[in-house]
């Protein structure tokens, strides 16, 4: 997994040499892909976006930079995303990633062990569907009543014995 994630960043890298690249769009890009790798809210995300040109009349009017804004841009956003595969190649996914992954895991196969196929579906159907909570946690409330008198009971013990086994609570 860490290998594919690895090739993600090395070809947001790659991009950044390309002659039509749109800074705004990679960097947009490129925070989605931290985001899913690092989880929301993580430090490297907010270097990406602390990424700007600098419209500021001093360094409009210094043109005896070596470098133009644009480039300047480019090597930061390397040097970020190059730090992001070291970091993964020596230490791996943060804890906190690994936990919160770990939490989902434990709440998919309790629903896969304790519904049916069709069942599982509708779940994922409501729990996905364009609405608000409130409408949403009907939804749930009227399939899961329609699926017997144990399930929600049932979901709840598969998940709270595997996270004290995977977490010791």
């Amino acid at each position: 997994m860490i290998d594919k994630q690895i090739d993600l960043l090395q070809k947001q890298i790659q991009k950044l040499e390309a002659k039509d690249m749109d800074l705004e769009a990679w960097k947009s890009s490129t925070i989605v892909l931290l985001e899913r790798i690092f989880g929301e809210n993580n430090q490297r995300v907010k270097h990406i976006e602390a990424i700007k040109y600098d419209y500021s009349s001093w360094s409009l009017r210094d043109a005896s930079g070596s470098m133009s804004q644009l480039d300047s841009c480019k090597k930061r956003g390397k040097e970020i995303l190059e730090m992001c595969i070291s970091e993964l190649e020596n230490f791996g996914l943060p804890q906190s990633v690994l936990k919160e992954q770990d939490s989902f895991n434990i709440i998919i196969n309790a629903l896969e062990e304790e519904l049916t196929v069709s069942q599982y579906r509708e779940i994922k159907k409501i729990i996905t569907a364009d609405m608000d909570n409130k409408e949403k946690k009907e939804s749930l409330d009227d399939a899961l009543k329609d699926y017997g008198a144990d399930t929600e009971k049932n979901i709840l013990m598969s998940i709270l014995t595997n996270l004290h086994t995977r977490e010791n609570i």
